[in-house]
Parts: C-alpha cells; sequence; structure tokens
C-alpha cells in the first residue's frame, strides 16, 4: 500500500517576506541627493519667494508705498546705477567689514587656539570673554565715536567687536575636541609641545575656523549696517538710511536685496576656499 505524504502546511501566520521600501530621493536622511534635483530645489528657493511677492504685491490688498512690486523695486535699482553711486555704497562697505573682520581674525584665531590647548589660558580669559560677548556691539557706538571720532575708525572698531569674541570662543571649542590620542601619539613620536601646537592642532581645525567665519561673516556684514546708519556719508546702510527719510521704500527693499547678494557671495567664496584648502575634510 503506498503511503501518500501531505506537504506541509503553511502556517497561517506566515506571510510572505516584505520588500524594503527604500524612501524617496527627496527624503534621502546623510546621502547626497541627485544634482539636478539639488540644483532644481536651490532655483526654486529664489523664485518661489519672487513669485510669492509679486502675487502679494498685485493683489492690491497692500498700500504698493508700502510694498513695492518686484518690477517697482529692480526700476529704483536701475535708477540708482544710473547714478553711479551703489558701487561706491559697496566699496565702502565691504572695506569696513573686510577690515574689521580681518583684524578681528587675526587676533581671534592665535587665541582661540591657545585657550583651547591651555587650560591655565582658558581659565583665565573665558570668564571676561564670556561677559563681553554677551553686550550688544551696537552699545559701544557711544563711546566708538567719542574715543575714534566719526571717520572709518570707529566703524571698522564696531565690526571687530562684534566678531572677536565670537569667533575666538568657537575656535577654543574646536580645539577642545581635538581627539587626545592624536596629542598622545605626537608625545610618542618624540614631538615638542611647540610643534603639538603648529603641526597637529592647528591643522587639525583650520576647517573649525573657517566655518567659524563664515558664521559671524553675517554678523559683520549685519553690524557694518547698524553702523552706517548712525554715521557715515556713504555705505549701503547710509543709503537706506537716506531712503527711509524720502520714504522711498523701493529703494530700501532694493539696498536690502544687494546686501543679500552680497553677503551671499561671501560666504560662497568662504566655502570655496574650506573645499580648496582643506579638502580632506570635506569629501
Amino acid at each position: 500500500m503506498e503511503v501518500k505524504i501531505a506537504p506541509p502546511r503553511r502556517e497561517l501566520h506566515e506571510q510572505p517576506a516584505r520588500k524594503s521600501l527604500k524612501p524617496r530621493t527627496f527624503w534621502l536622511m546623510g546621502e547626497a541627493i541627485p544634482a539636478r534635483l539639488d540644483w532644481s530645489l536651490r532655483l526654486l528657493s529664489i523664485v518661489l519667494p519672487l513669485l510669492l511677492w509679486g502675487l502679494i504685491s498685485s493683489t492690491g490688498l497692500v498700500n504698493p508705498t508700502f510694498f513695492p512690486s518686484p518690477v517697482k523695486v529692480a526700476q529704483a535699482f536701475g535708477g540708482m546705477l544710473a547714478q553711479g553711486i551703489v558701487f561706491e555704497d559697496i566699496r565702502a562697505s565691504v572695506f569696513r567689514v573686510g577690515l574689521g573682520f580681518l583684524l578681528a581674525a587675526i587676533a581671534s584665531v592665535p587665541l582661540g587656539i591657545a585657550m583651547g590647548a591651555f587650560a591655565a589660558v582658558r581659565s583665565l580669559l573665558e570668564p571676561i570673554i564670556g561677559i563681553v560677548r554677551y553686550m550688544p556691539a551696537p552699545a559701544f557706538i557711544p563711546l566708538l565715536i567719542i574715543y575714534l571720532g566719526v571717520e572709518e575708525a570707529p566703524k571698522v572698531a564696531l565690526i571687530f567687536i562684534g566678531v572677536l569674541f565670537f569667533n575666538t570662543l568657537m575656535i577654543m571649542d574646536a580645539v577642545k575636541f581635538v581627539p587626545k590620542h592624536l596629542l598622545e601619539a605626537t608625545y610618542t613620536l618624540g614631538g615638542s609641545r611647540r610643534q603639538t601646537l603648529m603641526q597637529v592642532i592647528t591643522p587639525f581645525v583650520v576647517p573649525n575656523i573657517l566655518d567659524a567665519f563664515r558664521i559671524n561673516m553675517a554678523a559683520a556684514w549685519n553690524l557694518v549696517v547698524v553702523a552706517e546708519l548712525i554715521a557715515a556719508n556713504e555705505g549701503l546702510g547710509k543709503r537706506i538710511a537716506l531712503a527711509q527719510k524720502t520714504l522711498g521704500i523701493d529703494r530700501i527693499f532694493a539696498y536690502l536685496i544687494v546686501l543679500g547678494i552680497i553677503g551671499f557671495l561671501i560666504d560662497l567664496s568662504l566655502r570655496m576656499l574650506l573645499r580648496v584648502t582643506c579638502k580632506w575634510a570635506v569629501d
């Protein structure tokens, strides 16, 4: 008698394995998106606000005197170009920011590295720097005018004060996170304290220094406008103050856009410098 063996029954609770669902490209986490999508999103971030601006201004819900259309602002910018004052204002503002930020960088880099590398220096300076950095830089303007006059010196000094302490503390924090085993390996190989500081710690934190510069450049760019609003004969901030007196809202919008574009270009320049000088840190 032939005995047939029935195939084993699949348990009721068994289900075919589900295919792993890959997240959509837009929501990839920790991964690069395709270049075409990247550039499309970047373009959209500019075009969409412009379209929204034009739509709101065209509805008539807001008085065009106080909220001019993009076309009106473009016409105002063209008129300023025809007068030949825009580039002179840009030159003055960029010079003040550049000089003040350069002086702050020259002072903050060695100061921040020393505070991060040596606990004694950090204990000596961190409390006073922590206090001064919470003093708003514009509050120093009356003293700067009294001490330095109303020429270029107080404007440059204001940017210097507004950037120095933040740069210093950010660089100090970067140095504090240099891996200990890297320092121990340097000493094991016979490196001196000077060599460790100059050839190990400093190169390691260069990317962090450039990132600190990128972040604090925005503060410097804001401060130059504050300085020029108070005491200046030329500059983008000065033109904004003059436009306010004549209710030239379209010119104020135009100068604000110029400020934003110049700041964005400076940020791109610092990013490019980071890629060129610290390729190992960004790849």
